[in-house]
């Protein structure tokens, strides 16, 4: 089953605190996940624009140029579980 986010909040850096649908909730850095900053998550180098992340209606973080990560990716390094398929 797919997990939605039901919050997200900018911590220091590039590290968020997610919470899911489930529960489910801890600190992540995304800076791993957003390097090399190139494309639509180039803007996001900016820690100002980088901090305007928020929970978009699919269930997942995103910002207002169109940059989103997959909620199964966000859930699957918060609780350590594998990804689940589609």
């Amino acid at each position: 089953m797919l997990r939605d986010v039901v919050e997200v909040r900018p911590l220091d850096g590039y590290r968020v605190f997610l919470k899911f649908d489930d529960g489910i909730q801890g600190e992540l850095d995304l800076e791993p996940l957003l390097d090399p900053f190139d494309g639509v998550f180039e803007p996001l180098r900016d820690h100002a624009r980088f901090r305007e992340v928020f929970v978009d209606s699919g269930g997942t973080i995103a910002w207002p140029n169109g940059a989103d990560i997959a909620p199964e990716t966000l859930y699957a390094l918060v609780s350590g579980r594998p990804l689940m398929p589609r």
